[in-house]
């Protein structure tokens, strides 16, 4: 069943279309129905619909406004619009937009009817193409050689010098890779056994299907994609400015990832690195990127993570060279107390079968010690000196006769770091919000206010923020702004004489008929009715 969205200015006609059709005879369910493109495209970014219907001609924003929108953020989305025969101009538009097709008004029952079933086929056909085994065992075979896929590996490692990568890139004819650039990783998260059964039970084929899908939506893009030894799908991003640049690689993992759980049924994280400015720092991005997937444990899968949101803009990664030792150093920044118990278990046990000198154990203990402070030190900086574990850490360990007692010990600081650790973020989280609370505070008036300068304000992406913001206040970023405007406007309606458009561009709005629409959404009344009764109140 596909989803599809109507959005027309014209009630009559709304309705009209919507009653007319069997939706489910013709393989849609109708989601929704809007006046204007301005709210048609808040609701797609939350009910992602597979076909939108819409008119051209419509107040706030336009048909075309709209469709360009959605072929920016969700190219997988279908537009049909609605026309008249004197919008050639429009059309032309529409046109190079490339819309799936056009219905002109008056608007049939048969003819929506035919068009639906069109491109229901058309939509089968996409996701029959998608998930043909057969042809997926083609393209697997014909996908890029093993060399050059080395190459791009080692390229994001860190083995090659800058001069050998630009020599390798000319040979694979690969484009030229202009700074700054940012790594991304994918991950294929932990699959249930009705899907291993669906793929053949080969995990190779469902990967293969996956590195397809990236490969379509970064086609033409300025990026190059690659698969590691690790089984992960990476991504170098280059050729944008700063803000650019992020941007890019977050709406296009946001689309990656949703198009993998639409049309392969399983899902992926995606971790994004920090910005580098040379090739031969790239392995830094590319740490970062496979450092954010560690995150997925706390956040959950099915999500795209930066390291720069969890970690800060300029972290150093340390690494301690064994699994456990990495295992470990995941877990003090995410994990519970049950899991630093398990951990320390095992460590003490592994210590204990090694029949190592008890001189030797401090050595690795230390080891131990110096990773969590580290770790410590990383995430919050100079203020890790408030750490209270600092005073079990510097307690005499040779004091400490058996392992048995060390793995008490250890287990008590880990408890400290992991609480610690914790705390520091959600503080770090509430200062954020507070800083953007009082931003809108001081900029509400400002119209071109928007989520972007907002989550440039604290240096963090919109999609992770968004997220905390809502966590912490209960609304979107854009819904806040909103409640505080039309407050603002309250306040000006009891308190000053000025007249109703007048208010409306004090709280940043221009266009003071949308500024009516929002002030009746929110109070119920008109703002006139809305002085007209503080009025009586007044007088009554």
């Amino acid at each position: 069943m596909y989803k599809i969205m109507i959005v027309e200015d014209e009630s009559e006609v709304r309705e009209g279309i919507k009653e007319s059709i069997n939706w489910e005879f013709h393989g849609f369910e109708c989601i929704g129905d809007y006046a204007n493109g301005r709210e048609a495209l808040e609701a797609i970014t939350e009910l992602r619909p597979d076909l939108v219907i819409s008119d051209i001609c419509m107040p706030f924003m336009d048909g075309i406004e709209l469709t360009r929108n959605i072929q920016m953020k969700y190219p997988y989305i279908k537009v049909i619009i609605l026309t008249a025969h004197d919008e050639f101009d429009y059309v032309q538009k529409a046109l190079r937009l490339k819309v799936y097709d056009f219905i002109v008004k008056p608007v049939t029952a048969f003819q929506l009817r035919s068009l639906l079933d069109k491109v229901r086929s058309d939509m089968d056909k996409e996701s029959e193409h998608r998930e043909n085994l057969a042809l997926l065992r083609i393209q697997l075979q014909q996908s890029l050689p093993l060399l050059m896929e080395r190459f791009l590996e080692q390229m994001v490692s860190g083995t090659l010098k800058e001069g050998q990568i630009q020599e390798r890139l000319q040979y694979f004819r690969l484009p030229p890779m202009l700074p700054p650039y940012l790594v991304a990783t994918i991950d294929i998260d932990e699959l249930n056994a009705v899907t291993k059964a669906r793929w053949e039970n080969d995990p190779e084929l469902l990967r293969s299907a996956a590195y397809n899908i990236v490969q379509e939506v970064m086609e033409g893009k300025e990026a190059v994609v690659f698969r590691t030894r690790e089984e992960r799908i990476g991504i170098v991003f280059y050729g944008h400015e700063k803000d650019a640049l992020y941007d890019m690689a977050f709406n296009l993992a946001e689309v990656l990832r949703f198009c993998i759980e639409k049309y392969l049924k399983f899902t992926v994280t995606v971790g994004i690195g920090t910005l580098c400015r040379s090739l031969s720092e790239l392995f830094i991005s590319y740490k970062g990127a496979i450092d954010a997937l560690d995150y997925r444990f706390m956040l959950g899968a099915n999500r795209v993570i930066s390291i720069q949101d969890m970690e800060g803009a300029h972290n150093s990664i340390h690494r301690l060279d064994m699994e456990w030792s990495r295992r470990f150093a995941i877990m003090i920044k995410t994990g519970t107390n049950k899991e630093a118990h398990v951990l320390i278990q095992q460590l003490i046990f592994s210590l204990k079968a090694s029949l190592m000198p008890i001189g030797a154990c401090y050595l690795q203990i230390q080891s131990i010690l110096i990773a969590i402070v580290n770790t410590i030190h990383e995430l919050v900086g100079d203020e890790s000196v408030d750490f209270k574990g600092h005073e079990l850490i510097f307690k005499n360990m040779n004091r400490l006769k058996t392992l048995d007692e060390i793995e008490q010990w250890l287990q008590e600081i880990c408890n400290e770091a992991i609480a610690y650790i914790a705390e520091q973020r959600n503080d770090l989280t509430k200062m954020q919000v507070r800083s953007v609370i009082s931003y809108i505070e001081e900029n509400y008036h400002n119209e071109d206010l928007t989520i972007h300068e907002l989550c440039r304000h604290v240096h963090l992406s919109k999609s992770y923020f968004s997220s905390v913001f809502k966590q912490h206040t209960e609304q979107t970023i854009m819904e806040y702004v909103t409640r505080i405007r039309i407050d603002k406007a309250k306040d000006l309606l009891r308190h000053t004489p000025m007249k109703f458009y007048e208010i409306a561009a004090k709280v940043g709005y221009s266009d003071p008929q949308y500024f009516s629409v929002l002030f009746k959404k929110h109070t119920g009344t008109s703002p006139t009715e809305y002085r007209e009764k503080l009025a009586k109140e007044t007088t009554g």
